[in-house]
């Protein structure tokens, strides 16, 4: 565990190093003077934003892998009635919420410094604001139900549904098409040599931190689980 987390650390300053001394621009970020984009006047906070762009699209990644688990477990408590998998499919769930943060919070610094906005109601941000409300919602859900098998089984069905719109909100800048929101990871024109080594080392720390706090909070939730049925054994 704390190997991991050393290595996420590392990779993540890493990343840091890279992307802000060594990876240059990609084509055509740079603008010469002030240009007109998506209706707002930049300048060079263009130069800025490329640098939060391999904070941002690994922690966006992550959010995506990390939410697929909140399904996966969900499916398993259905199929089996196991209270193991819906403790999975919360914590997934938990975690997907921290990332989900941090991806709003980088990505509107990044539409600040790249649009000079906070926020543009385009396909890519909206259908991952959705996400977060759905993130959000599993909470409530789950807090609104006190009957624990009822509580299990809404919430997973309601995990798996809010999921669908995971792979929606990453495929869409390609769905539909605009000329404001890049298409990340793509074939030709995309990240080259030291660019894509910064994205990587970024992506990969950013997944040990997930499966780190993953893990930590299984295990914590291992101990109560426990901890409770031996009250209840001393109760009775």
């Amino acid at each position: 565990m704390w190997v991991l987390l050393v290595c996420g650390a590392l990779l993540t300053l890493a990343d840091f190093i890279l992307a802000f001394f060594y990876a240059p621009l990609v084509e055509g970020a740079g603008v010469g003077g002030s240009q007109v984009i998506g209706g707002v006047l930049v300048g060079n906070q263009l130069l800025f934003s490329q640098k939060i762009f391999y904070f941002h699209v690994p922690v966006a990644i992550s959010s995506f892998l990390v939410f697929f688990f909140t399904a996966y477990y969900g499916v398993r408590f259905l199929m089996t009635k196991d209270k193991r998998y819906d403790t999975r499919s919360r914590i997934a769930t938990e975690v997907t919420l921290v990332f989900v943060l941090l991806t709003m919070f980088t990505g509107d610094l990044w539409t600040r410094f790249e649009w000079g906005v906070w926020w543009v109601w385009e396909p890519r941000l909206t259908t991952y604001f959705i996400m977060t409300l759905l993130v959000i919602a599993y909470f409530v859900l789950r807090s609104a139900v006190d009957d624990e098998e009822r509580r299990a089984t809404y919430a997973a069905v309601f995990g798996i549904i809010a999921f669908i719109d995971a792979p929606i909100s990453f495929a869409i800048t390609r769905l539909v098409p605009n000329e404001l929101h890049p298409v990340v990871l793509r074939s030709g024109g995309g990240l080259t040599g030291v660019q894509l080594a910064a994205f990587l080392l970024g992506l990969f720390g950013m997944l040990m931190f997930a499966w780190v706090v993953y893990q930590t909070r299984l295990r914590e939730e291992v101990i109560k689980e426990r901890i409770e049925v031996i009250q209840e054994e001393l109760e009775n």
